[in-house]
């Protein structure tokens, strides 16, 4: 995917500290926020649960529900809302893994796709994270870095690791993204 120039422009003001805030309030415009980046959340939410459609759906709007009762305004918005969202989303997943139940939320994917999506879900946490930003959202390393907090190389790490680990539970020698 390809960010719009909305997104693009919004992305870098939210990197460098300039987020859209409402004319003469001083506040953050989640309006504008939610409009841009709440479709590639859900995305990203999406493949990081395995297709969970109804984690996705509730992590993202849990996140900005959290951004709007928040007393201050967060340094770097966009990087707050997907590490909110994760969050969120791995609480989910851990509490259904504790009481084992059914997955009632799943939408029935092609088999090509469950497969990827369920390799993806065996994946560690912040190598799901990486790879669904990257290669679903389509950002580059840097905004990467920049939407999970950590460093450009770490992301690199994260992404070799990422491919090495889908190699082996797809059983290919290099997996084709």
């Amino acid at each position: 995917m390809i960010l719009s120039m909305a997104e693009a422009q919004l992305s870098r003001d939210t990197t460098n500290g300039n987020v859209g805030a409402d004319a003469g309030s001083g506040g953050l415009d989640l309006g504008a926020l939610f409009e841009v980046h709440a479709s590639a959340m859900y995305r990203t939410i999406l493949a990081y649960t395995g297709g969970r459609g109804d984690v996705a759906e509730e992590a993202v709007g849990e996140a900005f529900s959290r951004a709007a009762a928040r007393s201050s305004e967060p340094r770097d918005p966009v990087a707050w809302l997907y590490r909110v969202a994760f969050n969120v989303a791995n609480d989910e997943l851990r509490r259904e893994r504790r009481r084992r139940d059914p997955v009632e939320g799943s939408v029935q994917q092609p088999p090509e796709v469950s497969g990827v999506l369920e390799a993806l879900r065996r994946l560690p946490p912040k190598e799901r994270a990486v790879m669904a930003l990257f290669y679903i959202v389509d950002l580059p390393v840097a905004e990467v870095s920049a939407r999970l907090g950590m460093a450009p190389p770490t992301v690199r790490v994260h992404l070799t690791r990422g491919r090495r680990h889908l190699a082996a539970i797809l059983g290919g020698d290099e997996v084709d993204l």
